[in-house]
């Protein structure tokens, strides 16, 4: 049999950058995914197989090979691969951890872009821990359901194991980006604690990346930097932008109980987004890139903002549900022309679900 999970991506919708200074955030799912599918096979095949579809890697381990290398597998990549490294690292680690050494063909594709901010490495290690799991021992689901389906009970679990794979990717992660994977729709946090939020508000975002790599080190740096030196003027700033997360979960929490009603809490969110972006240009963390995008959008009157460390990566514009295609058609058509990349994304949609295939 074989078993295919899949789990979303994540944006920051407000907080980013505050959230470091105890300030609360605010961070959805995407319904772009990333998929893992895993086909054990008979035991005297004894190799691990890993296919990345999306980088056109291929990998092939016999299974003594891995009990040989797995302590030391950190240092047998070239420095320059040390993300593809880590990657594979986890990989392997969750595989023997879960699955202990079975031989298996595993295939990862996905929607997600690398390194740009929308937590790619988080939905590849849920994915991956999903699938892991769905053919463990300990957990028991009906293999026998059709189509796509949410984990309930298990998803802690496997939020678990993700999180555990995140720490090879990333040595200190927040535990946010496996959290909004695992559970999908939106969460809210501060000082370490995540509270889920359930959005009763059908959103959409063009999200653009601007394909410029940031120093995420760096840009925490400066701002913290800059609150040494304006303390009082920074604390004011980072306290408008944690209002801000605040009223994001209050409106989104509301029932529009008519299209007049959802109009105007659009707007509301738009205003909202728009003093973020000026809130979080005002701290250093804008980029030419994302002004570009910005002054692009505003053309035809659709509020964006930067999303996550900024300095490049990815900028969010809210797309309203009385903008029509040929509008946004033509945005993603200029902003493409500056070389950048759009995907459309629903917001607060489902986390890590899976699919058993019965053909096998």
């Amino acid at each position: 049999m074989e078993v295919t999970a899949r789990a979303p991506g994540k944006i920051i919708l407000a907080g980013e950058h505050a959230v470091v200074h105890g300030c609360a955030a605010v961070a959805s799912s995407i319904d772009l995914y990333t998929s893992v599918s895993l086909r054990l096979r008979s035991e005297d095949e004894d190799t691990i197989k890993l296919l990345l579809n999306d980088i056109g890697l291929d990998f092939s381990w016999s299974i003594r090979r891995i009990k040989e290398v797995l302590s030391h597998l950190e240092q047998r990549f070239p420095e320059s691969k040390i993300g593809l490294a880590s990657g594979v690292y986890a990989f392997l680690w969750l595989y023997t951890s879960i699955l202990g050494f079975k031989p298996a063909t595993v295939v990862v594709s996905s929607e997600l872009p690398l390194g740009a901010g929308l937590g790619s490495s988080a939905a590849y290690c849920v994915a991956l821990s999903a699938a892991l799991l769905a053919l463990s021992a300990p957990v028991e689901l009906d293999k026998s359901q059709k189509g796509w389906f949410t984990l309930k009970a298990e998803a802690e679990l496997v939020n678990k194991w993700a999180f555990e794979g995140e720490k090879i990717i990333h040595g200190r992660p927040s535990g946010v980006d496996n959290s909004v994977s695992t559970f999908g729709n939106v969460i809210k946090f501060k000082s370490g604690v995540m509270t889920r939020i359930d959005s009763n508000m059908p959103l959409r975002m063009l999200i653009t990346n601007t394909k410029v790599g940031r120093d995420t080190k760096a840009l925490v740096a400066n701002v913290s930097a800059r609150k040494s030196r304006h303390p009082g003027v920074m604390c004011s700033v980072l306290n408008a932008i944690e209002a801000i997360s605040d009223e994001w979960c209050t409106i989104i929490q509301s029932n529009a109980v008519d299209d007049l009603c959802l109009s105007a809490n659009e707007e509301k969110l738009g205003e909202l987004m728009e003093m973020n972006q000026g809130l979080l240009f005002s701290i250093g963390v804008s980029h030419a890139s994302i002004e570009t995008i910005l002054q692009t959008t505003m053309k035809y009157k659709l509020a964006s903002k930067l999303t996550g460390a900024g300095g490049g990566g990815c900028v969010l514009t809210l797309l309203p549900t009385h903008v029509s295609g040929a509008v946004i058609d033509k945005l993603v058509e200029e902003l493409e022309s500056f070389g950048f990349q759009c995907f459309t994304a629903g917001i607060g949609g489902k986390g890590a679900q899976i699919s058993f295939d019965h053909s096998s």
